[in-house]
């Protein structure tokens, strides 16, 4: 199991139900996570290393706040996007101070050449990372909201150690994070059932890990 420590610096994780008032999960949900990973090793298949487990806890707690801004919608297909129709100020809510462990298992994954937590070890070397060929900047949920770091796990500071809500599997958990998103409808969209556990930087057990499925594989959980 590979551990990371992310910081970012301002983002938010829209709640998929949230329309006029756009909510921000607490933190960023196991299908958030895989994408800043498949980002990272410079992998565009979304589909390349289903069977990984992943998820992330929150190092202390990220300031909140709410903003006002321009959002775009598809209401007149006439009219070019961002324009009259297709445009309206809406509230969105963002995280602001984001510490993160980010935990990854690939021991279950079906992949016949490199798994995911091979690569992402690869990256964190320097020849790893000039090896990767990728595009853009690195984010964690929406394309401006920034990373600003990526460390081995056992780079968190020693005074905020202790102080982790790690996102984990629990059948009569209270918070459903989407596993996978579907972006066209929400019909092939899965989400995990699980809760906030205080938890320190010592690796969980896999089988607490989200499992990343697209909804047509049949996988053991």
């Amino acid at each position: 199991m590979l551990g990371l420590y992310v910081t970012v610096p301002i983002a938010s994780f829209r709640r998929g139900a949230a329309r006029e008032y756009w909510e921000t999960h607490p933190l960023p949900p196991p299908s958030t996570v895989y994408g800043f990973l498949l980002s990272m090793v410079g992998e565009v298949d979304r589909q390349k290393h289903l069977g990984v487990r992943c998820t992330a806890g929150l190092v202390g707690k990220p300031d909140r706040s709410t903003v006002l801004r321009r959002l775009w919608r598809v209401k007149d297909q006439k009219l070019g996007l961002g324009n009259g129709a297709n445009v309206r100020p809406d509230y969105q809510e963002l995280l602001t101070d984001i510490r993160l462990i980010i935990w990854l298992d690939s021991s279950e994954e079906p992949s016949a050449g490199e798994t995911l937590e091979l690569r992402v070890r690869n990256v964190l070397t320097s020849a790893g990372r000039a090896a990767v060929s990728r595009f853009g900047g690195l984010s964690l949920g929406e394309s401006t909201h920034m990373v600003d770091e990526v460390l081995p796990v056992d780079r968190v500071p020693v005074e905020l150690r202790e102080q982790v809500s790690l996102f984990v599997l629990e059948q009569t958990g209270n918070l459903s994070l989407p596993v996978w998103v579907d972006h066209v409808g929400s019909i092939e969209t899965r989400n995990a059932l699980g809760r906030l556990t205080k938890s320190s930087i010592d690796p969980p057990l896999p089988t607490q890990l989200p499992l990343i499925s697209d909804g047509r594989m049949v996988l053991q959980t």
